[in-house]
């Protein structure tokens, strides 16, 4: 398997998707907007997206799985496509111009290849398996910030899981005291490839699902960065906690979860 030509199909794919979406920005109207959960919405531009998404890559690569976040029907083998087709949707329904295609592919459970499309600015963040990062065709490596207390770090906010919001809470006071500050996006794949390539320095968060975090963690990794679940294991694809950071903040920003008491499952 050429990784390195599959990487570059999926960037193609991907920007022919977030043409489609563009194009649908102005024609969404409140009566296309559905509920999936609580805090949780879904239009038929994801749905859409992620149909032509699933079609163009089983052409690609014939026989591959699939996790997907609108089609749970889809089921993974060996070579699984992991795919969220609008990472944002809430900033896409309310015209807020930041959201991304993200596309992983993992053999087994190892991600093998990342692909993260933010379309607003044309960006286009992707890697495969023992290789660089890249944006744009220039290759990318996180920043070099020693510590927390010159980070600029990113996070995301609970919208449905809240048992374990103190031991979060504790966290986020802790770091808006002791750093350059802290971003939230809306979308877990656009933080991570902007850890990727140094814009933030650290990304952490809880509740998310493999769709939101497979191809922004590879491309974090195989960045120079460093990636965890809280507990500083590998588990963070499935786990659904993620630390992502340029490696040199990792121990001092792990130290932080010491205190997690809980399972955020």
């Amino acid at each position: 398997m050429n990784l390195e030509k599959l990487t570059l199909q999926v960037c193609d794919l991907a920007r022919e998707v977030a043409i489609f979406q563009h194009q649908e920005i102005s024609k969404l109207r409140t009566a296309d907007i559905q509920r999936k959960g609580l805090h949780n919405y879904v239009t038929y531009v994801d749905k859409e997206s992620e149909h032509r998404i699933v079609e163009r890559l089983l052409k690609i690569l014939p026989g591959s799985g699939f996790i997907a976040e609108e089609n749970k029907t889809l089921k993974p083998s060996e070579f699984t496509w992991v795919i969220d087709p609008l990472d944002g949707t809430t900033n896409f329904i309310h015209g807020i111009p930041l959201y991304c295609i993200s596309i992983g592919l993992i053999h087994g459970v190892e991600p093998i290849l990342g692909v993260v499309y933010e379309s607003n600015l044309e960006e286009c963040f992707y890697t495969w398996k023992s290789s660089p990062s890249f944006l744009n065709q220039e290759k990318i490596q996180v920043s070099d910030t020693p510590v927390i207390n010159e980070s600029l770090l990113a996070t995301g906010f609970p919208y449905y899981d809240y048992h374990a919001l103190d031991d979060y809470l504790v966290i986020f006071k802790h770091l808006l005291q002791n750093s350059r500050g802290l971003r939230r996006l809306g979308s877990a794949a656009a933080d991570l490839a902007w850890v990727a390539c140094g814009r933030f320095d650290g990304f952490y968060e809880y509740g998310l699902s493999p769709w939101d975090v497979t191809a922004g963690g590879l491309l974090v990794k195989n960045a120079g960065g460093k990636v965890s679940d809280f507990r500083g294991t590998e588990n963070h694809i499935f786990g659904k906690q993620i630390i992502a950071t340029n490696g040199l903040i990792y121990g001092e920003f792990l130290k932080l979860f010491d205190a997690w008491k809980h399972e955020s499952n």
